[in-house]
């Protein structure tokens, strides 16, 4: 599993959850190089708010005393699957490059399918459109993307749209999100 730097906080639930027996203090977050969704256990008298970043490298961390584990997106509290497509979209906004290179560089994911058609919207003719695009010259920006390929979707919003469906789904694909590791089922 790749590990996450940072994460933006979904949700802080101060006295933890309330179904629990032991509530201990508990944040929900989603990692900002991978979109994990974690639970992550604050230090003694550290709060968070919703939409801060916070590190959870390695070495000294601030506000964390440890990572709970990985969470699937059905884990979100309703506050945190709410806030997590702004999260998501600041995500996106601040690794701009990142998501350029996604288009300047991607290829197929079988003979019969380029990563591109994996985005929500986009078909053979955007496909090509952007192929043909790229061809000419490597895109500069997001809106550089939308610019240069006529009838593209806002590709800001459709990167936000297939991270989510990553988040939400069990895909047979990923392109952007750290594919959820399956938890043991005990007997």
């Amino acid at each position: 599993m790749m590990k996450e730097e940072n994460c933006i906080v979904l949700d802080f639930l101060p006295h933890g959850y309330a179904d629990r027996r032991h509530a201990e203090p508990v944040a929900q977050a989603v990692g900002t190089s991978f979109f994990t969704l974690l639970e992550i256990i604050p230090r003694e008298g550290t709060d968070f708010g919703q939409g801060e970043s916070v590190y959870i490298g390695e070495g000294k961390r601030d506000k964390v005393q440890f990572i709970k584990g990985q969470i699937e997106y059905k884990d979100l509290t309703n506050m945190g699957q709410n806030y997590l497509e702004d999260a998501v979209k600041a995500i996106v906004e601040a690794n701009e490059a990142r998501f350029v290179e996604f288009f300047n560089k991607s290829g197929p994911v079988t003979p019969r399918m380029h990563k591109f058609q994996l985005l929500p919207g986009i078909g053979s003719k955007h496909m090509q459109a952007v192929l043909a695009e790229r061809a000419k010259k490597a895109f500069a920006s997001l809106k550089d993307i939308e610019d240069r390929v006529k009838l593209f979707p806002d590709p800001k919003k459709t990167l936000i749209r297939r991270v989510l469906e990553e988040l939400k789904n069990d895909e047979k694909y990923y392109l952007f999100v750290s594919k959820p590791q399956k938890k043991e089922q005990r007997f």
